[in-house]
């Protein structure tokens, strides 16, 4: 066997996107972003890290809003990445040694660049991974980075903050080697399969995701300031470690692999649910390991399910607009700043000396709040994601009444045996690769015959085609 022959497998260009943005974000998550790297280090030299919280957070907010703006394509935002992680690396080194005036405008510059280059990573959400498919390259990216800062946390505790430094900023090396390998071009058949309507406005469902975004997150920043502290005493820390992303991880799993059958909505309400029940048990319990794990289940579960909600939807919603950067930076800065605003709010119940249920009722102030926004909210989104929502509900109904209801409607498209095939395995929310792979076909011939399917029905897109389908189907009934 000559083994020296062969050639390792090449990564796609959505596994290298998913893997720089777990390695980059890992680092941002366990240090510069509320990070327990930098509380350790607090810690150790007894300093109160609030200052440098806040300036990190502002910053990554500002970062993240105005990426955007500074990227216009994705050669742009692979430069910007890779010199973006360069610098981080650089501008933690000063950590390394004991406090001095270094440390604050470099948490600001490193915050401020990290927001920076996840909105650039839009560019690699959109062109590196098709349609309809984002939802799980956004769960991928989200669990892998949680994971990789569990580790990171476990080892400033168990090594000190310094070696877990270390270890972060060899993730950002490793992000900057899988950075050099990024597309320049959008890969996979991830954009410009199927043409979108372009006379849609973002504006106005984009400015409602966003405040929806800001008011639900308030929550988050209450538990970083409120929650957190109340149980990160020394006979917790071990657990507290660890436990903390395990919900939120475990939440994202979850969703990112639940069957089409299920309705994603419900799941909204439930998280509001969550989030409001956190909030009274940290109210009613003590602060035991278990009321840790009930606490801490609750509130992080809610946040994996709402943050894949929203990441999910911006991924959609990047094909309606000219820059994936500034629509991902725009939603992500609001759940930044939605953390901000809840911190800031914790920070004067905590220094007021208010009581305990303070915080409580403004959470379940913010849920009450958070309900009346999310019926208008899902009108916007229903406004450019139609068929998104068509689908959700059409693929809600037991698996005999969709296809009875596929076949009704793929029949009146006077379609050929294999376009008939082809129309059905569409209108399922299929992509033009898997459905190469099930018929055992070229791309190519796919979008030929789709093609074909478009023109015999004057439509130019597959919620086209499905409303044409549809409207023929309530006229032949009406008859």
């Amino acid at each position: 066997m000559q083994l020296h022959n062969r050639q390792l497998p090449q990564l796609s260009g959505r596994a290298v996107s998913v893997i720089v943005f777990a390695l980059f974000f890992a680092w941002q998550l366990a240090f510069s972003f509320e990070g327990q790297i930098l509380y350790a280090l607090a810690g150790l030299y007894g300093l109160t890290p609030s200052t440098l919280v806040f300036a990190a957070i502002a910053s990554t907010c500002v970062g993240l809003f105005g990426g955007g703006f500074v990227v216009q394509s994705m050669q742009g935002a692979k430069r910007l990445i890779l010199g973006s992680t360069m610098a981080c690396a650089l501008l933690t080194v000063p950590f390394f040694f004991a406090p001095n005036l270094l440390w604050l405008p470099c948490i600001i510059s490193s915050s401020l660049l990290a927001g920076a280059c996840v909105a650039a990573w839009g560019f690699f959400y959109q062109g590196c991974t098709p349609r309809h498919e984002r939802i799980k390259t956004a769960a991928d990216g989200l669990i892998y980075s949680n994971i990789l800062m569990i580790l990171l946390n476990v080892a400033a505790l168990k090594l000190g903050p310094h070696w877990a430094l270390g270890l972060s900023v060899a993730a950002l090396g490793a992000a900057f080697c899988f950075a050099l390998h990024l597309p320049a071009t959008p890969t996979n058949g991830a954009v410009g399969t199927e043409p979108v309507q372009t006379n849609i406005s973002l504006a106005r469902p984009l400015a409602f995701l966003c405040l929806f975004i800001v008011v639900i997150t308030i929550n988050s920043g209450l538990m970083y300031q409120v929650q957190g502290p109340a149980f990160a005493g020394q006979p917790l820390a071990w657990l507290t470690s660890w436990y903390w992303a395990v919900p939120y991880i475990g939440a994202l799993f979850i969703m990112r692999n639940l069957p089409r059958t299920v309705n994603r909505t419900y799941l909204l309400y439930v998280g509001i649910a969550m989030i409001g029940f956190s909030f009274i048990f940290f109210l009613a319990l003590d602060r035991s390991a278990a009321s840790y794990l009930i606490v801490d289940t609750l509130m992080l579960g809610a946040c994996g399910i709402y943050d894949l909600f929203w990441w999910s939807i911006l991924g959609e919603m990047m094909d309606f607009g000219k820059n994936p950067a500034r629509v991902l930076g725009i939603g992500i800065s609001a759940n930044v700043l939605g953390v901000l605003l809840g911190g800031v709010l914790g920070n004067a119940i905590t220094n007021t000396g208010l009581p305990g249920s303070t915080s409580t009722l403004l959470a379940l102030g913010v849920v009450c709040v958070t309900l009346v926004i999310l019926p208008p909210l899902h009108k916007y989104l229903l406004a450019v994601l139609k068929e998104h929502a068509y689908l959700t509900m059409l693929f809600a109904l037991p698996l005999p009444e969709q296809q009875r209801r596929m076949d009704d409607i793929t029949a009146q498209g006077h379609f050929t045996g294999r376009e008939r095939e082809i129309a059905t395995l569409l209108l399922a929310g299929k992509t033009y690769r898997s459905i190469a792979a099930e018929l055992q076909v070229s791309e190519n011939t796919v979008r030929t015959h789709i093609k074909n399917i478009y023109t015999k029905n004057g439509v130019q897109s597959r919620m086209a085609l499905l409303n044409a389908l549809q409207g023929q189907q309530r006229g032949k009934d009406a008859l």
